[in-house]
């Protein structure tokens, strides 16, 4: 499919947060029917995007001239 990333191995993060935090997530993930470490997966990518920090080297047709 479009826009997928390849599979690659994957890192493990371990991270405490507010129990109401984990609610929340896990209410907001079930709603876009993802997992809860797929929602902050996508969380990550998007804000590390917006910092133009991932991908580490954007491809040709994404670097702006």
């Amino acid at each position: 499919m479009a826009g997928r990333r390849p599979k690659i191995k994957t890192a493990t993060m371990t991270l405490r947060i507010d129990p109401e935090i984990k609610a929340a997530a896990e209410k907001a993930a079930a709603r876009d029917r993802r997992s809860l470490t797929n929602l902050v997966e996508v969380l990550l990518v998007d804000h590390c995007r917006n910092l133009k920090l991932y991908p580490s080297v954007l491809s040709s047709s994404e670097n702006p001239k």
